[in-house]
């Protein structure tokens, strides 16, 4: 007997959601496992905790979004975390730069809050909702509208307009369409220059060497003061990364560039050794600390700080519908994470990247003399995770070879890169 539209669309929905069940559920955290925000304080009140986590950009899967050139994708599901986490922790750099430490995101609190259990729910009547649409002959994607002048009418400070304008400036260079300067289109062209492509697997290391490109072939105006330098080696040569902020110093220009300081680095061997734990809760407590782009074997986290043993962290694994960001009034909320999640310190890949924002030379310097005590206070051994050296890194030997006009990676470059690729843990 031949099976009905309805017992078509059932079939479809039982065989989605046990596959979903099976990729999904087993990773994300119970609704009642630890993930409400009570249990995720570290000090001061539960509000002023709550509005500075929301207040972080939250950037994760996307579908529906144009076509990835070279390729037939229009979603990142199920390999892109790891740029979306690398994202994330550019766009809380570009926070501070723009917005300083003290900002938060006025509306934060007015987000609906939610578990893993009602976002997989979500997420699930969404792709069963596109299972449905060709039986049904409709198909409509609702997004939550929140306008521009209604935000700004709120504010009636300059400052907070002011305020306003760059959030949503920050979060639309991330967008996910081919001229945003840091969505993931633009991420994956350059990737292509070290032999990735859209649907790759993309580790930590890589996506330190993308975001540099990505910041330093960006036009826009508002970033001409801030760059990105990527540690050698786990080693951080001081005079090329004062080079780098002093690029365009004139006589007219005095004004030195802010640096994002990615440092890739490995927390031991096969696992992480646990020697680091108290090493990475004392980075994670700098005000210099823009984040660890990082995680566990299958899935990469955006990890932003963490309580007794565990990291707290944003999850880019949620699949949300595309949202134009080039229209005035595009909707925030999707770009806020309402709850934070944890994981034990022992569950972290050793292979992750470390973030750093110094706002000038002076701030990088001091950055710079405070990361090396600590370096040196918590390495047990003759090594330390990585180190701060004087000096180019020319002038240990590291010779660089110039760059073709057409070719965004120099050759040591794409050695470095291609040996990064090979050693990285394998992403959901």
């Amino acid at each position: 007997m031949e099976a009905t539209g309805t017992e078509e669309v059932d079939k479809l929905k039982t065989k989605f959601i046990s596959a979903w069940n099976n990729m999904k559920y087993n990773e994300l955290l119970p609704a009642r496992s630890g993930c409400t925000i009570e249990d995720h304080i570290i000090a001061g009140n539960v509000e002023e905790f709550r509005k500075d986590f929301i207040s972080r950009v939250w950037l994760t899967y996307r579908e529906e979004f144009p076509q990835i050139e070279g390729s037939t994708l229009t979603t990142d599901c199920g390999w892109g975390c790891t740029l979306r986490t690398g994202q994330m922790l550019l766009a809380q750099g570009l926070i501070l730069h723009f917005l300083g430490r003290a900002w938060t995101w006025p509306d934060a609190l007015n987000i609906e809050n939610s578990d893993s259990e009602s976002w997989t729910s979500h997420t699930v009547k969404k792709f069963t909702a596109s299972f449905e649409a060709p039986l049904s002959g409709e198909r409509e994607l609702k997004t939550p509208t929140v306008s521009l002048k209604e935000t700004i009418g709120r504010y009636p400070d300059d400052h907070e307009i002011r305020d306003e304008i760059y959030h949503r400036k920050i979060i639309s260079w991330f967008g996910d369409s081919p001229l945003a300067l840091f969505g993931l289109h633009q991420l994956i062209e350059y990737g292509k220059k070290s032999g990735k492509k859209a649907g790759d697997w993309y580790g930590p290391a890589v996506v330190a060497h993308i975001l540099r490109k990505a910041v330093e072939e960006a036009r826009h105006p508002d970033l001409q003061g801030i760059t990105i330098y990527v540690a050698q080696d786990c080693t951080v040569y001081s005079s090329d990364v004062i080079d780098k902020q002093r690029a365009f110093v004139t006589s007219d220009n005095t004004d030195d560039k802010a640096v994002i300081i990615l440092v890739p680095v490995r927390l031991g061997g096969e696992r992480t050794n646990t020697d680091y734990l108290e090493f990475i809760k004392g980075i994670l407590s700098l005000e210099y600390c823009v984040g660890i782009i990082g995680g566990k074997p299958k899935q990469s986290y955006y990890f932003a700080g963490f309580q007794d043993d565990s990291l707290i962290y944003l999850d880019p694994h949620y699949c949300q519908s595309f949202v134009d960001v080039s229209i005035k009034d595009f909707p925030l909320e999707t770009f806020h994470c309402p709850s934070p999640k944890k994981m034990s310190f022992r569950k972290m890949d050793p292979s992750c990247t470390i973030g750093f924002y110094c706002r000038n030379v002076q701030d990088f310097k001091r950055a710079s003399e405070e990361i090396s005590k600590m370096l040196k206070i918590s390495s047990k051994e003759k090594y330390p995770l990585f180190t701060f050296v004087n000096g180019h890194a020319r002038d240990y030997d590291f010779t660089s070879t110039t760059t073709n006009k057409e070719d965004l990676f120099s050759e040591d470059e794409k050695k470095r890169l291609k040996r990064f690729s090979t050693e990285e843990f394998v992403l959901l």
